[in-house]
């Protein structure tokens, strides 16, 4: 075998992987560099993920940029990380835009400096009509945040008359969510042999399948993602249902 990908069946592919981003802090303490050493070489694994799952056909990725939570680290810290994330999303998008991959901005924006909220808006408005794959940054996010968030907007459509009580279901809550535009991810990818979901998509991950891995996030390649498609595809995935009335229900769409 010389690569994972060889062993992925592209008929039975996740639609939607989401991934948190860890171990960059760790990394770069390893050799003995500041922490921001390690974010920057994380870019190279983010467009090698990128790269990878356009490759092989997934049609919508979440990456774990910035949380909420992280606006508590310290205040340089966050400058540093602002300006490498303003110089990558201006570095890569050309790339982005020119592979047809749509960017969405996921989070609580209003936190956003405003050179970086400026430069989220426009990446976003460019590439809305490129159709190849959905690139979600979640950015200054957390998971409990944006359910409260979705709530108060469901309570205000109701009070205006919007929205029925008796209207609101799971159907109708996801399209308040901020992913609306995306599938749940079938699949969530963690690095750095953590095993948290760290307040992440939490509405949005309820019939996912987990995926941990020791290895740091500035170290996660290629050949790893596939790695990661691969043990997805040797899982089954019931949604509450038997092995056996899962293969009834193979059968019966065969």
């Amino acid at each position: 075998m010389n690569s994972y990908k060889e062993l992925i069946s592209t008929k039975d592919l996740p639609q939607h992987v989401a991934i948190i981003m860890d171990g960059n802090g760790r990394w770069a303490k390893k050799r003995k560099k500041p922490r921001i050493f390690g974010h920057s070489a994380g870019v190279k694994s983010v467009r090698q993920v990128v790269e990878a799952a356009r490759e092989i056909g997934i049609r919508h990725l979440t990456l774990y940029t910035f949380s909420i939570e992280n606006w508590k680290r310290p205040k340089d810290e966050v400058s540093s990380l602002m300006s490498l994330l303003l110089s990558t999303i201006k570095s890569e998008f050309d790339d982005l835009h020119k592979n047809n991959i749509r960017v969405k901005i996921v989070g609580n924006t209003s936190m956003l400096p405003e050179k970086i909220y400026k430069q989220v808006q426009k990446t976003e408005e460019i590439s809305a009509g490129n159709t190849a794959m959905t690139l979600n940054i979640a950015l200054s996010y957390g998971s409990q945040w944006e359910i409260a968030n979705a709530a108060r907007k469901v309570a205000e459509d109701a009070v205006a008359g919007k929205i029925r009580p008796e209207d609101i279901n799971t159907d109708t809550f996801n399209n308040y969510l901020l992913t609306s535009h995306s599938p749940h991810p079938e699949l969530l990818i963690r690095t750095s042999g953590e095993y948290r979901i760290s307040n992440f998509l939490l509405y949005q991950l309820a019939y996912s399948e987990l995926y941990f891995t020791e290895t740091l996030w500035p170290d996660f390649s290629k050949e790893e993602f596939f790695k990661a498609l691969y043990y997805y595809q040797q899982r089954e995935r019931r949604f509450g249902m038997t092995s056996e009335q899962l293969k009834q229900n193979h059968k019966s769409q065969s």
